[in-house]
């Protein structure tokens, strides 16, 4: 099996597959390595971006447009063949950003990608506010359920946002892109994609009914247990795991832990952790290539790995994406109409 070789068995109907012509690959990688840091006027920048992405062919285009806007279409898209930087610097030690990158062909790739399914948000409890993410092992957080682990398997997850509302998957992003700049050293790290789908098809109808009743908790993110509460469990409201129409499920869960309040409802959760490692697709992101994940659809993992801090560590940079920000406006900051608290 080769290094990027995805599974696919199980439920293909879950998974597109999006590959760019060389050309096409040329083309946008000569027009993003003209533009300017994105950060430095993001409105401009996202037009800009548009313009650029305009260029695919357009059954490319209709793909990716499609996967942001359809019900029906895949929970996970596999872009492939994308432009990549000429040179990096080395992997920040820090969790980034790398501030000695001299092209931002990643970046554009990035944003370019999160324009065509939505506009790329941030939030003060994650990257500070960031809309450009990079995940990088970090040495003091290798054991972590959190974008900073390495040694560890980061739990099947949605990327959910505390809210002082009690509910956990309402502010949350539609939508993740995940791009690869540096593979880990052994291209062992696999990105898994488990759809709510595959999984409803996967459970008994008793469990799937506990897991439709509100009998979790889910903890709030990592980064924001860390950083904001001390370190404590600061859980949802009583919420159910799965929701919506049979058709199109709705999945919520968080890699910081998820409290169930019954016993058997912590059977259910156990089961549906096992249906997710049945289900799952499972990605080896090399550079040039990218995931976009719908974060309502599915849940998402990361298989251990094994960090030097050498600076060639793996590098992924990734957006939070909404279709829309009217509905989470009660949470912009005054400084930056796409940043929120």
């Amino acid at each position: 099996m080769s290094a990027s070789t995805v599974e696919t068995a199980a439920a293909p109907q879950t998974l597109a597959l999006i590959d760019l012509p060389d050309a096409v690959r040329d083309t946008l990688g000569r027009e993003l390595a003209a533009e300017p840091d994105p950060t430095l006027d993001i409105d401009r920048t996202m037009a800009r971006y548009h313009q650029i992405f305009g260029g695919l062919p357009l059954d490319r285009l209709q793909q990716i447009l499609d996967f942001g806007r359809h019900n029906e279409t895949p929970g996970v898209g596999y872009v492939r063949n994308l432009p990549v930087d000429p040179e990096l610097p080395a992997t920040p030690a820090n969790g980034g950003p790398a501030r000695d990158k001299k092209t931002f062909v990643a970046e554009g790739v990035l944003l370019g990608l999160s324009g065509l399914l939505g506009e790329p948000v941030g939030f003060l409890t994650e990257k500070k506010g960031q809309l450009v993410h990079d995940v990088i092992p970090v040495k003091g957080g290798a054991t972590t359920q959190t974008n900073q682990g390495s040694t560890v398997f980061l739990n099947f997850h949605n990327d959910i946002v505390h809210d002082a509302v009690g509910r956990y998957d309402v502010s949350n992003p539609d939508f993740l892109v995940l791009s690869c700049l540096r593979a880990d050293h052994e291209g062992v790290a696999a990105t898994h994609y488990a759809d709510a789908r595959d999984i409803s098809r996967a459970l008994d109808s008793r469990t799937l009914e506990l897991l439709r009743s509100p009998l979790f908790r889910l903890n709030a993110p990592g980064s924001y247990v860390r950083d904001v509460a001390g370190g404590r469990e600061v859980l949802s409201d009583p919420v159910a795991m799965i929701s919506g129409p049979e058709q199109f499920p709705e999945i919520s869960s968080s890699a910081n832990g998820v409290r169930a309040m019954t016993t058997a409802a912590e059977a259910a959760l156990d089961r549906l952790q096992a249906a997710c490692r049945e289900t799952a697709h499972q990605v080896f992101l090399r550079p040039g290539e990218a995931l976009l994940i719908n974060n309502r659809k599915g849940l998402h993992a990361r298989t251990s790995f094994t960090a030097r801090y050498d600076g060639a560590d793996r590098w992924l940079q990734r957006t939070y994406v909404r279709r829309s920000q009217w509905s989470i406006r009660y949470r912009q900051t005054d400084g930056d109409r796409r940043v929120h608290y």
